[in-house]
């Protein structure tokens, strides 16, 4: 006997070991039931290993198919539901087995829940480290799938760690909070860059670019669209489809044998679970997807192991705790910026650190043993404990560590699939940190812009300080005279935009806030406002939290004004200090790019970044936020493989596209149809 064949027979053994251990443990869990809950009898000593055997077939065996049909019950309780379902199915079960008495379907839930618990826990003790039971199960599931294709391409798997900047994840690489992507980087497997976002640096932007190559129109991640008197949300199930209506060609990165997860698009991918602009089960009957697979693979081979349910509801509430004490460090130890972080939101964090993790994870995992041909999947809990703890605060990095196991896990286990697998990890835009603009001033971008839309300002006001480009708008509001503003419509009925002030609306992305008149159509001048509003624009360029305005001439076109100059983008004619001086040297392209977009808003307000202190104030009640230009929220990273060819220099997430495209293509991947 060779060492390869002993070692197999020893591994064997060792699973059969633990599969004895497991049903023998479950068996004395059974005996305890008995003795300790009312309505659960098994007199006899055989009784519990005939019903620890009927139960494992039922969970391995029954269950999975059951499931097929029940899947939803499973999506919308993650997971608990199906323990209503199981229970109903070992009620039947158990009442099989000569003098077993269950009293009813309440009885029978609690049961397999206490199994589904002491599984868990004995698979744990087996083995503690938890990298190997991860690795184990995914042996397991790499048997239900076929040998190894060598004629097919190289499968790419794109990890996007959402909220991620540049700057932080070289600290996080060097810190050791993420020794993964170090391993990569000091064995020289990989290559770390960055990228620059667009002027909208948030998810819904960057994500469309990546995965459909087009992001034009897309303003933030909620923006105004005053022909349908409509605020888009990129997180909203139906505006996400019709963002993707509006910028897929039917021919996304992911459309040839592609998958897409915890993704806000699907980058026209066949598979898909947990992406908003696709989840069918959200959306009305006209924009669904027409697909057999209408929840997701994801969430079927996830849930599919009751034991899962328990892992994920365990870990999410070992998260709350985890929220709930970082908050309390926070606020005892006096720390700035910070944020409100009670509510319900200790509650709502659990399910992008935990539950959508768990589900992505679990579905990469699926598509490589399964062999698709490129991945993209988004990790969602960094950037949100980002925004409510900042950063680099210690509870944000230890969901960083978090995602870097993951990371590490299914690089592990890439080896298990049927086809070899590049990994590329990435982020769609930074964070930059700061105290939320209403929290410093007093009152947020909405009521400000809302109180100077509201009536005339006290004439005192109006002549006071200032610097010069206000003073300049001032100047001109009094020669064109000022045009009594009086609204053709109220401030909205039920269902209805909110406005601020009559005809005024402002929507707020992260460091970017909007103004629209709506009671004008098309976009409104820089002249029409300076007569219907003379105070709006000079108390905007001089209010401290706001970095730069963007508005339309006639006269001149496209105008970037802050407090001490202006810059008309078309001519290039700068008065006093120029504005884009102060922003990355893509500002002018990236900048003009937007005022062009059909949707650009009458006036767009970027927050005010300060470089000797690294933050800017977002218009969100946020502490990391993102959306707009200054500091690290606009540096994206790509760490990819050193064998592909070397990106250059990267603007825009469209630009990503193209790249992704080509490595696919050397690759040998085909060109989507």
């Amino acid at each position: 006997m060779t060492e390869a064949e002993r070692g197999r027979l020893l591994r064997r053994g060792r699973t059969i070991a633990r599969g004895v251990l497991v049903l023998l443990t479950v068996a004395f869990a059974l005996r305890g039931l008995d003795i300790w809950l009312d309505g659960f009898a098994m007199p006899s000593w055989w009784q519990p290993i005939v019903c620890a055997l009927l139960l494992s077939v039922l969970t391995s065996v029954v269950w999975p198919q059951v499931l097929r049909i029940a899947l939803p019950v499973a999506l919308f309780t993650l997971g608990v539901g199906s323990f209503l379902l199981l229970g109903a199915g070992a009620l039947a079960a158990l009442a099989a087995v000569p003098g077993v008495e269950v009293a009813g379907l309440r009885t029978a839930v609690v049961v397999v829940v206490g199994i589904s618990v002491v599984n868990a826990l004995v698979s744990s003790v087996l083995a503690l480290d938890e990298d190997e039971i991860f690795f184990r199960r995914a042996v397991r599931r790499s048997r239900r799938h076929p040998e190894r294709q060598a004629d097919q391409p190289p499968g790419v798997i794109f990890l996007q760690v959402d909220g991620l900047g540049y700057d932080v994840v070289r600290r996080a690489v060097r810190d050791g909070d993420m020794p993964t992507l170090a391993r990569w980087l000091a064995a020289d497997s990989h290559s770390l860059t960055s990228w620059q976002t667009d002027w909208s640096s948030q998810t819904g932007a960057s994500v469309a670019g990546i995965l459909h190559g087009s992001n034009s129109d897309i303003l933030g991640f909620r923006w105004y669209e005053k022909d349908r008197d409509h605020v888009m949300a990129c997180a909203h199930p139906r505006d996400a489809a019709e963002i993707e209506r509006r910028h897929s060609d039917g021919r996304g990165l992911l459309a040839v044998d592609g998958a897409s997860h915890g993704n806000l698009f699907t980058g026209d991918a066949p598979h898909y679970s947990l992406t908003m602009s696709a989840v069918s089960v959200l959306l009305p009957k006209g924009l669904r997807r027409r697909r057999a697979d209408r929840v997701g693979t994801g969430y079927y081979a996830y849930f599919a192991n009751p034991v899962n349910a328990v892992h994920t509801l365990g870990s999410a509430l070992v998260d709350v705790a985890r929220e709930l004490s970082a908050a309390a460090k926070q606020r005892r130890a006096g720390v700035r910026p910070r944020v409100k972080r009670g509510g319900l939101y200790p509650l709502a964090r659990p399910g992008t650190t935990v539950i959508a993790r768990d589900v992505v994870v679990s579905a990469v995992l699926e598509d490589m043993l399964a062999g698709r041909s490129v991945v993209y999947a988004d990790f969602l809990g960094y950037d949100e404990v980002a925004h409510h703890s900042g950063i680099e605060r210690f509870d944000s990095l230890a969901v960083l560590r978090a995602i870097d196991q993951q990371i590490g896990r299914l690089h592990r286990a890439s080896k298990l699939a049927p086809r070899r697998y590049h990994l590329v990890v990435l982020s769609d835009h930074g964070q930059t940190q700061g105290w939320a603009f209403a929290d410093r001033f007093g009152e947020s971008v909405e009521e400000l812009v809302g109180r100077l839309c509201g009536g005339p300002t006290p004439e005192a006001e109006v002549a006071s300080g200032g610097g010069p480009i206000a003073q300049r708008l001032r100047d001109r509001a009094r020669k064109a005279g000022r045009l009594e503003h009086r609204p053709r419509a109220d401030a909205g009925g039920p269902g209805e935009v909110t406005r601020v002030a009559p005809g005024v609306v402002v929507t707020v992305s992260g460091h970017v806030a909007m103004v629209s008149f709506t009671e004008h159509e098309g976009r409104v001048q820089l002249e029409t406002i300076e007569r219907e509003y003379p105070e709006l624009l000079p108390a905007l360029v001089d209010h401290p939290g706001v970095g730069f305005l963007l508005v339309r001439s006639a006269e001149f076109g496209p105008v970037v004004l802050d407090r001490d100059g202006l810059h008309r983008l078309d001519s290039g004619f700068v008065v006093g200090s120029d504005p884009l001086l102060r922003l990355n040297r893509h500002a002018k392209d990236l900048i003009k790019r937007v005022d062009s977009f059909p949707h650009c808003p009458d006036i767009m307000i970027n927050s005010r970044y300060d470089p000797e202190t690294d933050e800017a104030s977002p218009f969100e009640p946020h502490v990391g936020s993102h959306g707009g230009f200054g500091g690290p929220q606009e540096r994206g990273f790509l760490l990819y493989p050193r064998e592909f060819e070397p990106p250059g220099e990267l603007v825009g997430a469209e630009s990503l596209h193209r790249v992704f495209r080509l490595w696919l293509t050397k690759l040998g991947h085909p060109e989507p149809a």
